[in-house]
């Protein structure tokens, strides 16, 4: 892997936003961005890196396919931690499908758990310009026993808080939600609406990013421009303009560039496909194996950059993602979670993001619920007029019958 590994995640996580905002315009004369510092060389966080690279692409085709028009922002950091939290607990053919679309399959429970550990420790803090805290929390349902395994690995491993509440009081939504707004410095305010009876647990990420450009944007330079829509029909935006040397790289209808942070550990990439391309056919080539191959080509160049300020906020249910990958049978009865609690499924694997970028820098946030609900048996309602009859299964005999249309 190269220098980025350290940037991948949250580098990564920018760049997705902003290819999927549209065809912006920047003005090149040169180039941009590749400072980086080498991040750690265990083999083991690399692994789980590069994991969460593949699973991050993988979910963003799917979305894309889904809503093929349409602004996209996700954190794959943050979807990845919270199912690994909740992989803690898996047993059997859910394991196996969970660990396939993590693409962790082949490596040891603890090793992943480590790896993850390791990988927070290195992100969290890495420039006193960058600010990014990532934060995990597990809520259960009071008087439910859980695996007291499962609940110290998420607590060892995860850092993650961990609360037993009365989901049946109308103040647990606001404490969950609570951490939900703290955690991301009031960018995303909640994240629970309501908990329903069957709801055992939630098992919650939250990550938060603020970084300050390494050159700002001049305010002054920041001026109405025309931004092309994918209809063909044109927007008028706040632009935002600067010149400078930074990395920049050219592939087969595309042309990119970054903008550093800070010291340079982290950057935003930005991938723009030719006039004569579209954003559709770039996104056909976008996997993990050509990603890494870009990054290594980027060179210093000099050129003026035009980027729109924005704000955007994005919110999806994973739920029929997931499954597509292949993880449906956490999603259903047939789900064993028996290493967190017997008779447990996903009910749904909610998240929201918020990004903003303007002059200064990039702020963003991002947080990923995993709901856990109990199986509950299909229910005999005698609600309605019925037949009965008392039999005796030995002899054959139907000793009584008869019809009630109004119990007494």
């Amino acid at each position: 892997m190269s220098k980025q590994r350290s940037c991948l995640i949250l580098g990564y996580t920018c760049l997705v936003m902003l290819c999927l905002f549209g065809c912006f315009d920047i003005d090149f004369t040169g180039n941009i961005i590749r400072d980086a510092l080498e991040a750690t060389d265990d083999p083991e966080v690399s692994s789980v890196a590069s994991a969460n690279t593949r699973f991050g692409f993988q979910l963003l085709q799917d979305l894309r396919e889904q809503e093929p028009v349409g602004n996209i922002f996700i954190s794959p950091l943050s979807i990845s931690i919270a199912l690994t939290m909740t992989y803690n607990g898996a047993v059997g053919e859910t394991e196996r499908a969970m660990a396939e679309v993590l693409g962790i399959d082949g490596l040891d429970l603890d090793t992943i758990n480590d790896a993850n550990a390791a990988l927070r420790t290195s992100l969290e803090n890495p420039d006193p310009q960058v600010e990014i805290s990532i934060a995990n929390s597990l809520w259960y349902r009071q008087g439910i026993e859980f695996n007291p395994d499962f609940l110290d690995r998420n607590r060892v491993f995860f850092e993650a808080e961990l609360a037993a509440l009365d989901f049946s009081a109308p103040q647990a939504t606001e404490i969950i939600n609570g951490w939900v707004n703290t955690n991301t410095n009031g960018k995303i305010e909640k994240i629970v609406d309501r908990i329903s009876p069957q709801t055992l647990l939630f098992l919650i990420n939250a990550i938060y990013f603020k970084g300050s450009w390494q050159e700002e944007f001049d305010k002054s330079k920041t001026r109405a421009g025309i931004f092309q829509l994918p209809n063909g029909s044109e927007k008028q935006v706040q632009m935002m303009r600067r010149e400078g040397e930074y990395p920049y790289f050219r592939g087969e209808n595309f042309e990119a560039t970054g903008l550093p942070y800070g010291a340079g550990r982290m950057s935003m990439y930005i991938f723009l496909p030719n006039r004569d391309s579209n954003l559709n056919q770039f996104l056909g080539n976008l996997n993990a194996e050509n990603w890494e191959g870009w990054l290594s080509q980027f060179q210093d160049r000099r050129h003026d950059i035009v980027l729109p300020r924005f704000r955007l906020e994005y919110e999806v249910s994973l739920n029929d993602t997931l499954k597509a990958l292949g993880m449906g049978i956490a999603f259903n009865s047939g789900a064993d979670f028996s290493g967190m609690a017997p008779s447990l499924f996903i009910s749904e694997v909610k998240h929201k993001t918020f990004v903003e970028v303007n002059e200064e820098g990039t702020e963003a946030a991002a947080v990923t619920a995993v709901v856990g609900v109990t199986s509950v048996p299909s229910v005999f309602r005698v609600d309605r007029p019925f037949f009965f009859a008392i039999y005796d299964t030995t002899t054959e005999t139907i000793l009584f019958m008869g019809i009630v249309t109004e119990p007494m």
